[in-house]
């Protein structure tokens, strides 16, 4: 395997410094005892499951044998305690050996290796065969119950100093390997040197390589069950090589993480019970080219002056095709090194804590590429994928979904949620294609799935993984929350993992659910010209026949603007006035329904084209120099006060999962495409919004309102003409008038504007 196949140019070793001048060799050694010709072969070929068995000093019949496993190397000397210098005999195949007679334990030594003919071209070097296992048996033995909870402390690639000597612990889980070495480039990619030894039956190989440390490119150079070789990136690397290139590196955390005070109060305040507006983005594209720490000099201030609470990054683990947009993932344990290091990740999402904003990050266990430096049949077999085709091929995606009952692999994807939340200091996971994972038969015909073991649908693997996976985050992390992206009806998905549903399931454990179904139905009405919306009117009012069915999130996320289903601007009737009153409207809608909100990136300026992973949002929309720079900014503006309206008002929020907490005022006034209610706090301090989804102005509409309120007044009006509107804004408060209407005793008179929502507090 030469630099360049393995995705790294190779690092020429450094000249080592001058040493003090060794000692002559002892001069009595004697030939060491050759080693069986089945552990010869088995140790070249990388097949060996003990290669500390066989390499290193060992106490023998006279004396210690010292041997050495260095191919290319031109000569092999060890160094014993008091300077003492030993040569090793060459045995070939790169095998080297001596027995030092008389010693009565194994000594300390270093090897000193030479691969040219010039003396000081001596490497001096701390044989990786001397050490003891640098993993303990209490990892082992939870690795084994699959309840490792920081697995990532125990596999993978971590710089320790072990028995007084500094290097890199290598470890990873490759249960049905004949054999693994470790390579690098510090090998020249070469692992021929390094093979790994077998943990008991844990499945687990483990090596210590002294002297290497952060920034070596790595890679397991394992021995299929079939003895063919695959050379493959570490399932647990924290940091890798940016793609095209595909090496993991070693690496350690030096972030000061300077947000005390953001985790100090988070979760203060029951999450459904808060206030919770979401900036979905794109890292990458949202100002293209940047860095981590480039955008941590903007984006915090970009997003709090539009007054979010939270971002959500689309997912951010490393992957090899930039165009599936981070959802392919093949680095579970990496922030994608396109934009920075692991630490860099972590600059920015300080920055954006010290700014008093949230982080939530997009999270996929439901699959991952077949990419054959991966995941995919690791150890030439299925391991992280299911055995059985039906159960491990994703129908829609060409990718393998992955085997959640078996318990070393629901330990690799639960472990990674905690690794997420607590190393990068994470405030929510977005849980995607949770729909993909809970059903047998998602996306499958009769005969392409297995009923489970109660000849249902369910996967009840996948139920018990993300159960498992909702405790421990909630119990590790306290303040976060995770989000379903779950597109039907299963029961329970927000419920506590200890309450059994009428289905027979305990709930899964989700502090919140996207609601998919409002936003295909709310979607569907407002892309109807206003004439024909009377026909659909039920679509937007039926969200609240199941909004307490769960605890929600509305979202118009990156998935409702790509793929020709046109930004939210351009999906709306009418001329580009219409457009723009239309947008608004719906905003305000959105964000006076029960239920949190998310906005993706460009929809909260009315951005007119689709988004593109290339070019991000259109920000030049917004220039001066643009003619219809001012369109835009008043869509941005009305954002940032519906946000700051939101935030300051309880009434929208607090009481988002309970019935008592809405109202309808009218709710059938098709004719009008007319929709009022009423939001309560949890004193019962009331907000009364107003959509009106026609084109006309309606004067005097009259709506039943609460008659302990002697008037109501305008707090928010998406029609103002600093947001691009036609200004048929109420000034004056409306009084309040003792004439019943809609089933309350007293009414208010107002003005609708078109194609507009109003919100009003009592004055």
């Amino acid at each position: 395997m030469t630099a360049r196949s393995a995705g790294r140019t190779a690092r020429k070793p450094k000249t080592p410094a001058p040493r003090a001048e060794a000692k002559p060799d002892l001069a009595v050694v004697r030939a060491a005892p050759p080693l069986h010709p089945e552990d010869r072969a088995r140790l070249i070929a990388g097949e060996h499951h003990d290669p500390h068995g066989l390499l290193g000093a060992h106490p023998v019949k006279g004396g210690v044998v010292i041997r050495a496993l260095r191919p290319w190397a031109k000569e092999v000397a060890a160094v014993l305690p008091k300077g003492r210098r030993v040569a090793l005999h060459a045995d070939g195949d790169g095998l080297f050996s001596v027995l030092v007679p008389r010693l009565r334990k194994v000594p300390e030594y270093e090897l000193r290796v030479r691969y040219t003919d010039a003396a000081a071209d001596e490497l001096a070097l701390h044989d990786p065969y001397r050490f003891l296992p640098a993993l303990g048996d209490l990892d082992l033995h939870l690795i084994g119950e699959g309840r490792h909870e920081e697995l990532w402390t125990a596999l993978g690639a971590r710089v320790m100093t072990h028995q007084g000597v500094t290097g890199t612990r290598f470890t990873v889980w490759a249960p049905n390997a004949r054999g693994v070495r470790v390579t690098g480039d510090w090998t020249y990619w070469d692992g021929s040197a390094l093979p790994m030894r077998s943990l008991g039956s844990s499945g687990v190989w483990e090596l210590f390589v002294p002297g290497v440390g952060e920034g070596a490119a790595y890679k397991f150079d394992i021995t299929r069950p079939d003895g063919s070789h695959t050379l493959r990136a570490d399932p647990m690397a924290r940091r890798t090589e940016c793609p095209p290139n595909t090496a993991s590196i070693v690496t350690a955390d030096h972030h000061a993480w300077q947000d005390e005070e953001w985790m100090a109060r988070r979760g203060s305040r029951p999450h459904h019970e808060a206030p919770i507006s979401v900036y979905e983005l794109h890292l990458p594209s949202w100002r293209p080219g940047l860095t981590y720490r480039q955008l941590a000099e903007q984006l915090p201030a970009y997003v709090r002056d539009l007054g979010f609470t939270h971002v959500e990054f689309m997912a951010v683990a490393e992957h090899p095709f930039h165009g599936s947009w981070g959802y392919q993932v093949t680095g579970f344990y990496a922030p994608t090194a396109r934009m920075g290091t692991p630490d860099d990740f972590r600059h920015l999402v300080d920055a954006l804590h010290q700014a008093g904003i949230g982080v939530l990050m997009d999270w996929v266990p439901a699959h991952f590429p077949r990419d054959d430096w991966a995941l995919a049949e690791f150890d030439g077999r299925p391991l992280y994928e299911h055995e059985d085709p039906r159960r491990s091929a994703h129908p829609d995606w060409g990718t393998l979904e992955f085997d959640y009952g078996r318990t070393e692999v629901r330990n690799f994807l639960v472990a990674n949620a905690v690794y997420w939340c607590e190393q990068f200091h994470l405030d929510g996971l977005r849980v995607d294609a949770v729909a993909s994972m809970l059903y047998l038969d998602y996306s499958r015909e009769g005969g392409d799935w297995l009923p489970n073991e109660f000849g249902g649908r369910e996967n009840l693997d996948a139920v018990a993984f993300l159960q498992e996976m909702n405790a421990t985050v909630y119990k590790r992390c306290p303040g976060i929350i995770t989000f379903a992206e779950e597109s039907t009806a299963w029961d329970g998905v927000t419920r506590p993992t200890d309450q059994v549903g009428p289905g027979g399931f305990g709930g899964l454990g989700f502090g919140m659910k996207w609601n998919m179904g409002w936003m295909h139905d709310s979607l569907g009405y407002i892309g109807k010209e206003p004439v024909h919306r009377k026909y659909h009117h039920h679509e937007m009012t039926f969200s609240m026949v199941y909004a307490y069915s769960e605890n929600y999130i509305l979202p118009i996320s990156h998935d409702e603007v790509v793929h020709g289903k046109r930004s939210l601007v351009s999906k709306m009737p009418g001329d580009w006035w219409q457009r723009r009153a239309n947008h608004r409207a719906y905003l305000g809608f959105m964000w006076s329904h029960p239920g949190k909100q998310l906005l993706f990136m460009g929809q909260e300026f009315a951005q007119g084209a689709e988004w593109s992973a290339e070019h991000g949002p259109e920000w030049w929309l917004m220039d001066e120099t643009y003619a219809s720079a001012g369109d835009h900014r008043g869509v941005r503006d009305l954002v940032r006060d519906l946000n700051t309206v939101y935030t300051a008002t309880p009434s929208l929020w607090e009481r988002d999962t309970s019935p008592e907490g809405f109202q309808w005022i009218v709710g059938d006034a098709a004719e009008d495409n007319v929709f009022a209610f009423l939001r309560f706090d949890a004193i019962g301090s009331p907000l009364l919004a107003v959509a009106n989804f026609s084109p006309v102005v309606r004067h005097d509409y009259r709506l039943g309102v609460p008659d302990t309120f002697a008037a109501w007044a305008e707090v928010l009006n998406t029609d103002a003409a600093r947001y691009g509107g036609g200004d048929v804004v109420g000034t004056d408060p409306v009084k309040t008038e003792s004439v019943p209407w809609h089933g309350r005793a007293a009414s208010v008179r107002m003005t609708l504007p078109p194609l507009a929502t109003v919100w009003l507090r009592p004055a």
